[in-house]
């Protein structure tokens, strides 16, 4: 979870660097899936793991890769040419309620404790007391409205996987390979609609623009949804939504470490209020409790395959 929320927590950045270089939104959405796509090829190659051959799983991968990765891709490109990093890490930050209402609605969480309710609620008023929206502009625009449209569909893309793809059989490397793959088919036939970047008068894309696609391409997308699907398969949707409210504060951390921002006590203290509440939502639960939280969703830690061998790996409480 540390390792997805340090890769997963400069996408912003990058997002951002590659639109003020000249890419348009669906030229980013377009080129990040596409890399993604060939970076968990090649490693699922390595470990000798296969792309699935029914075409019921292919099915579901069609809807989890719009709804959690062509969709929110392009939408959170969109709403960055707007709407700063502040407002759009609070927007993204949403991530785990609306995963959490999904999965009440659903039945996949069963077992749900107040302790870890509270976790939630007090992760997400951690984001709001580091960034304090109401002090930025850009809350009630169309740029604000595509990334809370962002954050529902990666929560609508949780459930879905947990419920029918994660644990079902296929490598979790050759699986998370093929949703990429079926995410870059989606996106491609729209690029005569991608138009140009906001920034028209910017001319070809920079160097910068560049550098910033294929980083978030490979790191920011291909290896973090592994990880992230792997979550989804130890410990459930709500549980990997989580990492939603950690992003943020590495984006923080990063800001006074490369670029010399300031650390005020509002944030700190936003920042230790966020951890809290990250660790109340992972706190122990008793025994059975586990299974029965993905109970409909992705099978038991005992049985996920384990991405090197595609062996069955041990349970870790």
């Amino acid at each position: 979870m540390a390792v997805l929320a340090l890769l997963w927590g400069s996408g912003f950045l990058w997002i951002k660097l590659a639109l003020e270089g000249g890419l348009a939104p669906l030229h980013i959405t377009v080129i990040r899936c596409a890399l993604g796509a060939l970076v968990l090829l090649v490693l699922a190659r390595s470990a000798r793991q296969s792309l699935p051959r029914d075409r019921r799983t292919w099915g579901h991968l069609v809807v989890a890769a719009f709804f959690c990765n062509a969709l929110p891709f392009f939408l959170f490109s969109v709403g960055e040419q707007t709407v700063d990093s502040g407002v759009a890490g609070v927007l993204n930050a949403t991530t785990p309620l609306w995963s959490l209402v999904i999965g009440i609605a659903l039945g996949t969480e069963r077992g749900f404790r107040p302790l870890r309710l509270t976790g939630l609620l007090l992760g997400f008023a951690g984001i709001l007391l580091i960034f304090a929206p109401w002090h930025q502009a850009g809350l009630t625009g169309g740029g604000a409205a595509a990334l809370v449209a962002a954050a529902v569909s990666y929560a609508v893309a949780f459930a879905y996987m947990a419920r029918h793809l994660i644990g079902r059989g296929t490598a979790p490397l050759a699986l998370s390979a093929a949703q990429l793959l079926m995410a870059t088919g989606l996106t491609v036939p729209a690029l005569p609609t991608a138009g140009t970047a906001s920034n028209a008068d910017a001319g070809a894309p920079t160097l910068t623009a560049w550098i910033a696609i294929v980083v978030l391409g490979i790191f920011g997308t291909g290896i973090t949804f592994h990880l992230n699907s792997r979550l989804i398969a130890d410990e459930g949707p709500t549980a990997a939504a989580t990492v939603g409210y950690l992003l943020p504060v590495v984006s923080v951390v990063l800001g006074a470490i490369v670029l010399g921002e300031q650390l005020g006590i509002r944030v700190i203290a936003g920042m230790t209020v966020v951890l809290l509440g990250v660790g109340l939502t992972r706190g122990r639960q008793q025994p059975g409790k586990r299974g029965q939280n993905q109970e409909q969703g992705a099978q038991a830690t005992s049985v996920v395959p384990d991405p090197a061998t595609n062996a069955h790996a041990r349970p870790s409480h």
